[in-house]
């Protein structure tokens, strides 16, 4: 385990390092800005999408598993469920537009 963890310390040490290495001028630096967003906006689209599938599926399975525990409480727990479902597809669709946003300022 240590050993593992000290290459890893090494190689995060050597990307820190690498960027005083690959300075760049300013009109190239703008250039990459533009890579850096694009990466940006991919990372925010995909961390929304996973975050939005994991709650969607948790949410379900617990609505689910509730009303498998007891049948008549399923007009109860249907609602609340589709609102939950609905604000957690809210904050998906919120990831997409702030991805947009980024990828439109390059």
């Amino acid at each position: 385990m240590k050993r593992n963890l000290t290459g890893f310390m090494a190689i995060l040490g050597g990307l820190f390092l690498s960027s005083m290495a690959f300075a760049q001028d300013a009109t190239s630096a703008n250039a990459a800005n533009g890579g850096l967003i694009a990466i940006g906006s991919a990372l925010a689209i995909g961390l929304a999408a996973l975050g939005g599938t994991l709650g969607q599926g948790k949410a379900a399975e617990a609505a689910l598993s509730g009303i498998a525990r007891n049948p008549t409480a399923a007009d109860k727990v249907f609602t609340p469920m589709i609102i939950a479902l609905a604000l957690i597809e809210f904050q998906a669709i919120m990831g997409f537009i702030i991805a947009y946003t980024l990828s439109g300022k390059f």
